[in-house]
């Protein structure tokens, strides 16, 4: 059973918060970290773009990446939400099995 690591971009805490709640709630993510006042640069729509941002990581299983994608869109403010998956190659077993049981099947 495979893991992964969801990083995912906000734009204040509140909306982090939410995100973060909804995942845990309906059980596709076993937990998140919400990390605030991240500064970000970026191009949007021909413009360089600079603002304050909230990063989230999600912990879940491999299996549950695209209903948790299709969460995340569905209640981000963005109209193109940061969502990308970082592959968990090993660690503690003790941990990644909590994940596992954390999770819906």
């Amino acid at each position: 059973m495979g893991h992964v690591f969801v990083y995912i971009t906000a734009k204040d805490l509140a909306e982090a918060e939410k995100i973060g709640q909804v995942l845990v709630g309906e059980r596709l993510a076993a937990c998140v970290n919400i990390l605030d006042g991240m500064l970000s640069m970026y191009w949007w729509q021909g413009q360089l773009e600079k603002s304050k941002e909230v990063v989230i990581i999600a912990k879940t299983r491999e299996e549950l990446k695209e209903s948790l994608l299709e969460r995340v869109k569905e209640i981000h403010s963005y109209d193109c939400p940061c969502v990308v998956f970082l592959p968990v190659q090993g660690g503690n077993k003790e941990f990644l099995d909590w994940i596992n049981a954390e999770t819906k099947e």
